[in-house]
């Protein structure tokens, strides 16, 4: 799968964006360890845009901005024959097509390395007016079309079902995983303490407050204050 498959497979920047809320939240409550977490979601990634993120430790990453003018994905396999580190710039293709409009996202510094080089094999955008996703016209190795490693890298955003990340993260975190409890999170209804504890026992929603403020989760309502009862005379 390349990413012009990965292209056609993801939802829409709407659903898109809460796949990858969920994500955040599910990673953070079976891992409280920040660093040992593979996704997250900064809803203040800057005064205008929110910014999901994977990295799985390995050297292997995606990051999907999310603004007004759409949306922008990049992914970087550093094991891919297309690394930018092999081919000495981004392989041909892969950001030749990136819009206007997220043009500036190429040269981010956080998206590139220590000499400016832009750290990407897998490139994928969509504007707001658009009704697909978009790649660049990119002629793979031969080694593949799966060689810049938008399969491995996406396969959860593509396949955007609880059940697809109760599988991997049974694998990646070997603990058994509630499936109810996942299917409520990627429904985005508010969490409750009931929820947390099925997926991690022990824990409670109080102490998810601050990953649930940076992801902007959806919070469980407030219950009104209740009206003191009125005052009656002697």
């Amino acid at each position: 799968m390349s990413v012009h498959d990965v292209a056609r497979g993801l939802p829409d920047i709407s659903a898109l964006t809460g796949l990858c809320r969920s994500l955040a939240v599910l990673d953070a409550i079976l891992c409280p360890e920040w660093d040992h977490r593979w996704h997250s979601f900064d809803a203040r990634w800057s005064p205008t845009e929110e910014a999901a993120s994977m990295r799985d430790g390995s050297g292997g990453e995606y990051t999907v901005v999310f603004s007004a003018a759409g949306a922008y994905a990049r992914g970087f396999d550093h094991e891919s024959p297309m690394s930018p580190h092999l081919a000495d710039g981004p392989w041909p293709g892969v950001l030749d097509d990136v819009p206007a409009v997220f043009r500036r996202y190429v040269e981010e510094p956080r998206f590139t390395d220590e000499d400016g080089l832009p750290e990407v094999t897998a490139c994928l955008w969509r504007e707001s007016t658009d009704d697909r996703w978009r790649a660049g016209s990119v002629e793979f190795p031969e080694d593949g079309e799966d060689s810049d490693g938008a399969d491995w890298l996406f396969q959860l955003l593509v396949a955007g079902t609880p059940e697809s990340y109760q599988e991997w993260a049974e694998d990646h975190f070997e603990v058994a995983v509630d499936l109810a409890a996942v299917r409520h999170v990627y429904a985005l209804r508010p969490l409750t303490d009931e929820v947390v504890a099925a997926l991690a026992p022990g824990r409670g929603l109080a102490e998810l407050a601050a990953d649930i403020e940076e992801t902007g989760y959806p919070a469980a309502p407030t219950a009104p204050a209740a009206t003191p009862p009125a005052a009656t005379g002697a």
